[in-house]
Order: C-alpha cells, then sequence, then structure tokens
C-alpha cells in the first residue's frame, strides 16, 4: 500500500484567525481531525495558534466537529 503524500500548506502570511473558516478547512483532513505539524509545515507555535483557531471554529459550530454526515 503506497504511503499517502505529504501536504505541504505553509502559509506564513495569512494571520490565524478563527472567523477564516475556508483557510482553516486546509489544516483539517475529510473525517475532521487537525493535520499534524509534520504534514502542514508549520513551526510550533503557529500550529497551536491554527488548532486553537479551529476549535473555537468548532465550538461556534462554524466547522463541524466529526466528517461529512451523510444524515
Amino acid at each position: 500500500m503506497p504511503e499517502e503524500r505529504r501536504r505541504r500548506v505553509i502559509d506564513v502570511i495569512t494571520p490565524v484567525d478563527w472567523k477564516n473558516v475556508e483557510w482553516l478547512r486546509r489544516f483539517i483532513t475529510e473525517n475532521g481531525r487537525i493535520l499534524p505539524r509534520r504534514m502542514t509545515g508549520n513551526s510550533q507555535q503557529r500550529q497551536r495558534e491554527i488548532a486553537r483557531a479551529i476549535k473555537r471554529a468548532r465550538h461556534l459550530a462554524l466547522l463541524p466537529f466529526g466528517g461529512r454526515s451523510d444524515y
């Protein structure tokens, strides 16, 4: 089984904001999990900021907690 190719999503210019949902979706898998640093290429501090923004957006129902539901 071939390994999945790494996605490099390095973007240091865009400020991290929980209201920018389309930008935050780049850091989430189809199942709703936050991509790790080694796949996104973010620094440790930037990854923490992104994770915090994703969690805030989820809490305010801007992003789903899980993957797509077929209901």
